[in-house]
């Protein structure tokens, strides 16, 4: 790391240094450092006798086995980490007096987990859901925690009702199904009988919920912050994460295809391209209103079921994120990192957003249960790489062994340390928001529209994204066994779109609304994935070859590899594959290891020599990418293949045997999916 720390204080990565432990070629030793001469055999009272009680050794290596899993978390349990760094592009000053917002010399480590909401540990990463995009910044002020999603908006409005809604995605508590699914008659009792899900439902059954990737995801602060700077001076924020490779998505059948073929597609994916250098990177955006403006738009800004639209509220870019280092170990780090929307430096304050409130609360009870006392802060990937001292004590885990008889303030044995410092030495001061009111359980009549932007959500979307929707719909309400849940759903989005309802209604036999769509008022561009970044870089290609192949071969995959593009070599063993000019070529996977799923393209070259089940595992390898849109490739006797199969003429299938075929096989990767042709 480039950061300079004052003194005393440690990078987090040299934090980390500390903890970490080489055990080859080491003596075995017990936890208390004691060196054992057998591990094999428990001691026992003569060989075939009894267990005693006095082995210490057995004793203590089943206990630590008999307590090495710790609850998993409630929501958020199947996720996935890496360790970065953030880099500023220019002063935030003007919005925020944060240190690590200053300085765009300063790079400021991070620590990232991605996950899935609704599934469990062992539940696969490619369902349908919102994922998680916690950010733990470990800066010199205290450590600042941007916990959100790939969603910027949330189901509810009050955390009170949190509870209800993961009860009711949760598998149904009668038989323990579905996992990590949504599609099931308590989800969408949920969502019908609580409309202020309408806008994240909306979300939820777009491209969104399945991500090609967690480096091809944005990311949401969902909440509105405050940001404060050194006059006192606030602003409204909403936080976003922007990646540079554009957001992608997969098509739900290759989701459904991948959870079977490799339920560790995502994390496998961001570890591999950390290992492999190629650095995923994310830029952070914000929207910033005036505390003047806040009631100037037709949502109120402190709903979390509501977005502020990029075309009224533009996005600023202001730094960049890049993930560069894998873990060294996912217990101790993945799983035991502690999230809280709470912790925050100065300069970052709270809105009265009535779900960020709640999460204030809720996530240091978590912690506690989870990580078994009040002490998670002390676990190495939860220590701030800046010194902290108060007066707290004790607990299970406690790792600081504090001197002095004092442990409490006021006092005079010790000066009355620690002690608390004013704003201006960089004390931590809330924001004095003037609030006054009678104290009620109600909610704001400005929180009570729950289509408007559910529409313009539907309204924003590509032909073939709302045709994903329709599907989605028709999927997830297809495996609802209640007809008058169905007929309620059907019901209530007919408020978001006639044309959504009723081919939903058509598609689950249900009772469809009259009427017709209000002509298109607005839509927000900045919605549709239709409009992201598209680029070659670091899509994977499964390159079918077999003996014999073209010595032109190893001049397109090199062309392919200069674009960033990772062409991987498949065929029918593992035994490297020779050329007509004698050049090799390293076999990756086999027909039975791999899958087109796992690719973003499928370039088939085949050879002369290659046998009639050679050439159908092929073309099963292209017919399934072409069923997915995706960009197909053929040169040599691979395109005498395509054409018997009648997929040679198809938009993004490229064929040839001249220069030209690399530059338009890299320009049909680069789109991603090919939406316009005709899939039967």
């Amino acid at each position: 790391m480039t950061k300079k720390h004052p003194v005393n204080e440690k990078s987090k990565q040299e934090q980390l240094e500390q903890f970490k432990t080489d055990d080859r070629n080491q003596a075995l030793t017990t936890n208390q450092g004691l060196k054992l001469s057998e591990d094999e055999f428990s001691l026992k009272a003569g060989e075939r006798g009894p267990t005693l009680m006095e082995d210490f050794h057995f004793r203590e290596k089943m206990t630590h086995f008999d307590h090495e899993r710790i609850p998993e978390r409630i929501v958020h349990a199947r996720g996935f980490a890496a360790h970065g760094e953030f880099e500023l592009y220019d002063s935030l000053s003007e919005y925020t007096k944060a240190k690590f917002l200053q300085n765009p010399s300063v790079k400021t480590p991070v620590f990232v987990r991605f996950s899935t909401v609704a599934g469990s540990k062992g539940s696969a990463e490619t369902v349908r859901d919102a994922r998680g995009f916690a950010t733990k910044f470990y800066t010199e002020e205290g450590n600042y925690d941007l916990v959100g999603n790939n969603i910027p908006v949330f189901f509810i409005q009050d955390a009170i009702k949190f509870p209800d809604l993961i009860h009711a995605v949760k598998p149904e508590p009668h038989n323990e199904m579905p996992q990590a699914a949504s599609a099931h008659d308590t989800f969408w009792d949920f969502v019908a009988n609580n409309q202020e899900s309408a806008h994240m439902v909306m979300w939820s059954m777009s491209d969104r919920a399945i991500p090609r990737s967690l480096r091809m995801m944005e990311g949401f602060g969902v909440h509105t912050f405050r940001l404060v700077n050194a006059e006192g001076k606030a602003h409204f924020v909403k936080f976003h994460w922007k990646p540079v490779l554009g957001t992608h998505s997969l098509v739900w059948d290759e989701a459904q295809t991948i959870s079977g073929k490799d339920p560790d597609f995502h994390r496998r994916d961001l570890w591999e391209s950390i290992e492999n250098g190629d650095y995923p990177e994310y830029e952070l955006g914000i929207q910033i209103i005036d505390e003047e403006d806040e009631f100037k738009f037709d949502f109120d800004i402190l709903d979390p079921t509501k977005l502020w639209p990029e075309e009224d509220i533009p996005v600023k870019l202001v730094g960049k994120m890049t993930l560069n280092r894998n873990v060294d170990n996912v217990f101790a780090e993945t799983e035991q990192v502690a999230f809280h929307p709470g912790h925050v430096v100065p300069g970052i304050d709270f809105s009265n957003d009535p779900l960020l409130q709640g999460r204030l609360f809720s996530y240091t009870d978590t912690q506690l249960i989870r990580l078994g006392g009040p002490n998670f802060h002390e676990l190495p990937i939860n220590r701030p790489v800046c010194p902290f001292h108060n007066n707290q004590r004790d607990g299970y885990g406690r790792q600081t062994i504090n001197k002095g008889p004092v442990s409490y303030h006021r006092n005079s044995l010790a000066a009355n340390t620690p002690a608390p410092v004013p704003e201006s030495e960089g004390g931590y001061a809330h924001y004095q928001e003037k609030v006054e009111g009678r104290k009620v359980r109600s909610r704001s009549e400005s929180f009570k529209d729950h289509f408007s932007q559910a529409t313009l959500f539907w309204n924003s979307m590509s032909a073939p994204e709302k045709e994903h929707i329709i599907s989605a719909f028709s999927f997830e309400l297809g495996k609802v066994k209640s007809k008058s849940v169905q007929q309620q759903v059907v019901d209530m989005f007919a408020n978001v779109s006639t044309v959504l309802a009723k081919q939903v209604a058509q598609a689950i036999g249900a009772m469809p609304p009259s009427g017709e769509d209000a002509p298109v008022t607005k839509s927000s561009p900045a919605l549709s994935q239709e409009q992201t970044i598209k680029k070659p870089n670091t899509r994977k290609v499964a390159v079918i070859v077999a003996n014999d192949f073209s010595s032109d071969l190893p001049q397109v995959l090199n062309s392919l590899k200069q674009q960033g593009i990772q062409p991987e070599i498949v065929s029918t063993t593992l035994q490297n594959v020779k050329g007509t000019d004698g050049s090799e070529l390293e076999v990756q996977h086999t027909f039975l290891t791999s899958d087109s799923v796992l690719f973003d393209a499928v370039y088939v070259v085949g050879s002369s020599s290659a046998d009639e089940k050679f050439r159908k595992e092929a073309l099963t390898f292209a017919q399934e990418a072409f069923k997915h849109f995706k960009p197909i490739g053929a040169t040599d006797e691979g395109v005498k293949w395509l054409q018997a199969a009648g997929l040679d003429s198809s938009p993004g299938v490229v064929t040839g045997e001249t220069t030209r075929f690399t530059d338009e096989f890299i320009e049909a990767i680069s789109a991603h999916r090919h939406w316009n042709r005709h899939v039967i």
